[in-house]
């Protein structure tokens, strides 16, 4: 079993509220969650309207089906229009032997 821990900076650039913030949020994390059963969450920035930073969860069988779905994460993430990709950065999470 492979487990990563990602954590992805985003630069929002039309939110001028933190109400705004968390309605262009709220339909990212649950796209996330829906297209691979992730578990996400709001990990930074919580005061701040045009920066937001999350977490996700990712756990495969093995290192292929972990790179698969790390590609599908990040090729959801850029077509999203609302936000932009500052950095990806992947923690990888060795199993115990």
């Amino acid at each position: 079993m492979r487990a990563a821990a990602v954590r992805v900076e985003l630069h929002l650039p039309t939110p001028q509220s933190l109400k705004q913030k968390r309605a262009v949020l709220r339909p990212l994390i649950e796209g996330v969650r829906r297209i691979g059963s992730y578990s996400v969450a709001e990990v930074d920035h919580h005061d701040t309207w045009q920066r937001a930073a999350i977490g996700v969860a990712i756990a495969a069988p093995d290192g292929r089906s972990m790179a698969m779905q790390i590609s599908k994460l990040r090729r959801y993430l850029d077509e999203q229009l609302e936000v932009e990709v500052l950095d990806v950065l992947i923690s990888e999470l060795e199993e115990p032997e």
